[in-house]
């Protein structure tokens, strides 16, 4: 497996700061799930703050509510994302394109920030698009947890803030609507640019998550565990989800297993490279696959 192409990857740097500073949250659920992810993945590094503390400002940082409000914090952001096509394809992206490869670079770090806790330590935050400032050519987020889920028999289920769900599929239910909650906001602000529907809209989110907690668990050497949570947590039927985690498996030229999934939506990645589609867009053939995926086990 690979980082996506679209999303850029922040050189190594330190471990992940949660609890670490004057005001951020002293023993946060979630602090040792960001910082296994981030040495792990040092590409993406979260720290937390609590509402008392503002959020970082200046040149690179931008909060997610300002993307939501889609005015022009969003100009801004994706003026970026047209200069990277432009510099690295040599052309030009459509305007819709370009907001896909903005909310995507936006979304798929974002869903880790639920998805990661949940996995690791089976506590899943609420972090409201207000919380959430992004700097993502350096791979940092800063963020409030508002609350959490929990199950009964966890520890923290009497810190302050803590919210006591009854089994498993409660919990996964708190994911699915922690997702949701957080990116709702952020797909009136992408959507209009995007040209795109509600459904085709919450494609995107459903494969956000799927992938991006797909990629950390094959880094954190759990890659099996998080394809059948994955499986459970997205089953298809999940509105406001569109489509599901659809795993699948293919045989490789030594017979080998090569697990593959097909995307419920599409970033339009071919309308600039119309031969370089990603490797689970329903557009890529599974020879291609099958090629693709052993070219990079063997490397």
């Amino acid at each position: 497996m690979t980082v996506p192409a679209l999303l850029p990857v922040a050189p190594a740097a330190g471990p992940a700061s949660g609890g670490t500073g004057p005001c951020t949250p002293a023993g946060s659920p979630v602090a040792d799930a960001y910082a296994r992810m981030a040495e792990a993945f040092p590409g993406l590094r979260v720290r937390e703050r609590t509402a008392c503390e503002p959020a970082p400002r200046g040149a690179g940082w931008v909060g997610a509510g300002e993307l939501a409000a889609g005015g022009t914090a969003l100009d801004a952001f994706l003026a970026w994302d047209h200069a990277q096509v432009l510099r690295d394809y040599g052309r030009t992206a459509r305007p819709d394109v370009v907001a896909g490869f903005g909310l995507h670079r936006y979304a798929w770090p974002a869903c880790l920030l639920v998805t990661v806790p949940w996995f690791l330590a089976r506590r899943v935050p609420r972090i409201p698009a207000d919380g959430v400032a992004f700097h993502r050519t350096a791979g940092r987020m800063s963020v409030v947890v508002e609350s959490f889920a929990c199950l009964p028999s966890d520890p923290a289920a009497d810190l302050p803030g803590a919210r006591v769900v009854p089994d498993e599929e409660a919990l996964r239910a708190e994911v699915r609507a922690a997702v949701a909650a957080h990116l709702g906001p952020l797909l009136e602000g992408f959507g209009p640019r995007m040209r795109r529907g509600r459904r085709a809209l919450w494609a995107m989110v459903t494969d956000e998550v799927v992938e991006s907690l797909w990629y950390v668990g094959h880094l954190l050497g759990e890659e099996p565990r998080a394809m059948a949570e994955l499986e459970l947590l997205m089953p298809g039927a999940t509105a406001p989800y569109t489509g599901g985690a659809a795993f699948r498996t293919l045989t490789g030229p030594r017979g080998e297993e090569l697990p593959t999934r097909d995307r419920a939506g599409c970033c339009l990645f071919y309308t600039i490279r119309p031969d370089d589609t990603c490797i689970t867009c329903p557009r890529t053939c599974d020879a291609d696959r099958v090629a693709r995926l052993s070219a990079a086990a063997a490397s």
